[in-house]
């Protein structure tokens, strides 16, 4: 069981949690991730770990409820535990020394940017971020990325703070040379959809691209082969070889259509969750 010390509601549908958990702490790096059960029987899940202290002996993760498991985990609060946390899992984000990096997130992924900027700047890289949503209300974390980085720009897609327009069409301007200049290496974390259109933002000019993919995913040690991606033409397990890998080798389309082979389960799974909490408040 791992308590949790903190949450904090980021938008209506994201949701930050501060958990106790000294083991994962002392050895996590920027990239890895968790794997979470919440009930016996329940489904595990992948969530990458936002953020680390190990002094305090702490990770910090943001949740988006989209599912059955998510929603469930949506509803605790500080003081109530978590039943299984396992990590930290995967390899972590390694960018070669001396470089200007731009940390892409799009959504609930911008979350992910906090260890792994100020784990470079701490390692003396220029560090660049640029966070995007829909609007100003969906944005989360800036204030806490801000101090991490040399520069960080917000995109919205109706202009209502920061850029109008994607985290892609931003980074082409900086690669263009505005702002902070071209990078060395991009790291995109967020909706695929985003991250393939940063990786084809990149490839023309030939910036190192790093994407963090989240496929389906059962045990997270490599064992059952459900989260496998095409990479440069070969099945490669998110799990155990990324989640972190070359943007312009993923095979965005497999990747696509992998992560919807079970829609119509999840929506059920979903509908049944929610018919159970509203039993629930029905009898109290």
């Amino acid at each position: 069981m791992t308590r949790i010390l903190e949450t904090r509601r980021l938008t209506p549908v994201t949701k930050y949690f501060r958990l106790d958990a000294p083991l994962i702490a002392r050895s996590a790096m920027p990239g890895q991730f968790v794997m979470l059960r919440v009930r016996e029987g329940g489904e595990r899940i992948p969530i990458t770990i936002a953020d680390y202290d190990r002094k305090a002996g702490t990770i910090s993760l943001v949740i988006q409820q989209v599912g059955a498991t998510t929603t469930l985990i949506s509803a605790l609060e500080a003081g109530d535990d978590i039943l299984d946390v396992a990590g930290p899992l995967g390899s972590p984000i390694e960018v070669a020394a001396g470089a200007h990096v731009c940390g892409v997130g799009g959504g609930f992924g911008s979350a992910v940017l906090l260890g792994l900027m100020r784990e470079l700047k701490a390692k003396g890289h220029r560090t660049t971020a640029i966070i995007g949503a829909r609007n100003k209300d969906l944005l989360i974390l800036a204030d806490e990325l801000k101090p991490n980085c040399d520069h960080l720009a917000i995109c919205t897609d109706d202009g209502s703070s920061g850029f109008k327009g994607f985290v892609s069409q931003q980074l082409e301007r900086f690669i263009e040379g505005e702002g902070p200049g071209r990078p060395d290496c991009v790291v995109a974390i967020g909706p695929m959809a985003m991250m393939r259109a940063v990786a084809e933002t990149t490839r023309g000019p030939k910036v190192k691209t790093l994407v963090s993919m989240d496929p389906l995913m059962v045990d997270g040690t490599g064992m059952c082969g459900g989260c496998r991606v095409m990479v440069g033409g070969k099945a490669q397990f998110a799990c155990v070889e990324g989640p972190a890998f070359d943007g312009h080798e993923v095979d965005f389309d497999v990747a696509m259509r992998r992560n919807k082979a079970y829609v119509k389960e999840e929506k059920q799974s979903l509908e049944r969750v929610n018919c159970a909490r509203s039993a629930a408040k029905e009898v109290h």
